[in-house]
């Protein structure tokens, strides 16, 4: 029992230093589709405020877990029904991101003073689920997003530290049907997200109804015009675009993913479309420095953006790049057998230092 409680500890300490730093807190999806029907989600996850310490976990069919709850690890326990690989930030717990053996996605993204879960009820203990564990209990239960809402419906979707931001999550699954998941007021709302973008607070219909302040831009280079006497003329291409907004904050974000995403071309096939994902993700790598106050940036890590993902719910595999090492990793679900494997839990990150690999310039005269 005391163990659990030093865990507990740990784990809350974790999750608190995650979440109650607001400039630190920023994620964006967005979903691109091959010319051969394939889905490609993709996203990034941003913290400023330390390095997250992340790991891939390989859960099995059958592995047990418990949730927290703001009294200790006493909530519910679950069993995976479906064995699936996820990325974990700071503990082996919380799956910010994850793909399920039958091709169910799932992932959760900050949405700070937006969200509102119900209050804890300790008698209800039982059926309360950690909002950063709802990701794995999801993806060890259930094929579909139908099945994702019945199984929200019969649990309680709780905060561990009150002082902690709530966060909101996104679903999709083999039909092309994919949700958002908001929990305000206590209760549960799934929207269907038919762009399938996502970014951070304010709610997901605010984002969709910002759309419309955008409704001049267009992809390519404005026509010259004349102004009374002078002539206007672009200075470059890409001028149907002039007045994209570029800050970092998420409304910013989600706006310039919706247009980036939109007129990007559609590619070949699934793999050229990950490889296209992570290009239009790198718009939104976060510098450490813009995040805070001159002199008061709190860690030396490389980039605010930890790491970048881009799953294939069809071909069942997961790509994954860091700060750390721009090569991009893939995990073949395929390969993997969920009833033998063990429970794995291991570091994104073995070397955390840039890959650079060095070219030679042969001395020798080439033959003619």
């Amino acid at each position: 029992m005391m163990k659990n409680k030093k865990i507990w500890t740990s784990i809350c300490g974790l999750a608190l230093g995650m979440l109650t730093s607001a400039p630190s807190q920023a994620c964006t999806g967005i979903t691109l589709q091959s010319q051969d029907s394939t889905t490609i989600l993709a996203r990034t996850i941003e913290w400023g405020g330390s390095d997250l310490n992340s790991l891939y976990v390989v859960v099995p069919r059958g592995y047990i877990s418990q949730s927290l709850t703001p009294t200790g690890m006493d909530g519910m326990r679950f069993e995976a029904r479906y064995g699936y690989v996820g990325l974990a930030v700071e503990q082996k717990e919380f799956v910010a991101e994850g793909l399920n053996e039958k091709g169910l996605s799932a992932g959760l993204f900050y949405f700070p003073n937006y969200g509102e879960y119900e209050a804890y009820n300790t008698a209800l203990k039982d059926s309360c689920v950690a909002d950063l564990q709802l990701v794995s209990y999801l993806l060890g239960s259930c094929e579909t997003v139908d099945e994702v809402k019945q199984a929200v419906k019969q649990i309680h979707v709780i905060g561990v530290d009150p002082r902690a931001s709530t966060v909101h999550w996104r679903f999709a699954d083999l039909s092309g049907q994919q949700v958002v998941l908001e929990i305000t007021g206590g209760k549960p709302c799934f929207y269907d997200n038919p762009l399938g973008v996502l970014t951070n607070s304010p709610g997901f219909e605010w984002q969709l109804t910002n759309l419309n302040n955008y409704v001049n831009l267009f992809p390519g280079s404005a026509p010259a015009k004349q102004l009374g006497n002078i002539r206007l003329n672009a200075f470059g291409a890409g001028s149907g675009f002039l007045g994209i907004p570029g800050d970092v904050t998420p409304p910013s974000r989600f706006v310039r993913a919706a247009f980036y995403q939109a007129t990007a071309p559609r590619q070949a096939n699934a793999r050229q479309t990950v490889c296209q994902a992570f290009q239009l993700l790198n718009n939104f790598d976060l510098p450490v420095g813009i995040e805070f106050a001159e002199g008061k940036i709190p860690a030396d890590i490389p980039s605010a953006t930890q790491w970048t993902s881009a799953t294939d719910m069809r071909h069942r595999l997961i790509y994954f790049r860091t700060m750390y090492d721009s090569t991009i990793r893939c995990i073949d679900l395929n390969d993997i057998n969920f009833a033998l494997v063990p429970y794995t839990a291991l570091p994104l990150d073995t070397l955390k230092q840039q890959p650079i690999k060095n070219i030679r310039i042969s001395t020798k005269k080439a033959r003619r």
